[in-house]
């Protein structure tokens, strides 16, 4: 005999059923709609690659002609300087301009209203836009090495779980100017400034100062910049400097997060989601 549990198991597993395609469909959706938008307007996409290749190339040439010699000593941390700085700008800026653009086209409203939530609609978006800045630095890596011919270690079991870990805390950063892209709209200036601070967090001297560590991207790069251009293995790594890595980036990233939820919150109460 059917007992009364039997149709509310029914119906979870039914629930379970529609859940997992819908969030494949969705990942599906913004992962087409990000490489569309890249294949359909080609000079734009090309020339942002270009840009960065001719600031390398400012850089290598035109450092090589007024240090000289000494500039081969520094070369491989500019590279790979270069390389997590494509990361850093991707994982900070991509969510804002999404949010930007939505309230653009006048779609931001109905990302609400996705049965997945919109909290994970736009963590999917990150998570989108993070794997696509993962291809297009690798991509400038390659280049760089190529007009350098300044070859580094790129093992993925190393460089993908570093990388991971120090763009996740720029992505808490990125998530933090995402909740004031709901709530003020245009902030796109904010980026040129904050970009560039990046800069200066890339090349912090970690290794030398502990208390750098701590700040976002700052650990994760001196770490990569060890495992690319001196070769250290994962597994190499003390467990401390490693714990260290998640630790900071975990706390950033739930801190942008905490941060997002509370201003997507504000925008709704406040009627700000349909006004740009």
């Amino acid at each position: 005999m059917a007992t009364a549990d039997e149709p509310s198991t029914g119906a979870t597993e039914s629930e379970e059923s529609t859940w997992r395609p819908s969030r494949l469909a969705l990942v599906s959706v913004i992962a087409r709609k990000k490489f569309t938008l890249l294949v359909r307007y080609p000079l734009n996409t090309a020339t942002r690659f270009l840009t960065l290749v001719a600031l390398f190339a400012v850089i290598f040439f035109g450092g090589g002609a007024v240090v000289g010699a000494s500039l081969t000593d520094s070369l491989g941390g500019i590279i790979v300087g270069l390389f997590i700085w494509t990361l850093s700008i991707v994982a900070f800026s991509g969510l804002s301009w999404n949010v930007t653009r939505e309230a653009q086209w006048g779609t931001l409203e109905r990302l609400f209203t996705s049965p997945n939530g919109f909290g994970f609609v736009m963590l999917t978006k990150m998570v989108v836009n993070v794997v696509f800045s993962f291809l297009w630095a690798f991509a400038l890596l390659v280049v760089m090495m190529v007009i350098s011919g300044e070859w580094l270690t790129v093992d993925p079991l190393t460089v993908l779980p570093l990388g991971v870990l120090t763009i996740a805390s720029i992505s808490g950063v990125g998530l933090v100017f995402a909740g004031l892209a709901l709530l003020y709209k245009r902030i796109e200036n904010m980026f040129q400034l904050v970009q560039w601070g990046f800069v200066g967090l890339i090349a912090a001297p970690a290794g030398s100062v502990p208390v750098l560590k701590l700040l976002p991207v700052s650990h994760g790069s001196y770490l990569l910049r060890r495992a690319m251009d001196d070769g250290v293995r994962l597994w190499e790594f003390a467990p401390a400097e490693l714990g260290l890595l998640v630790a900071t980036s975990t706390v950033y990233f739930l801190a942008g997060y905490y941060w997002f939820t509370r201003a997507q919150r504000r925008a709704r109460r406040k009627g700000l989601m349909g006004q740009y």
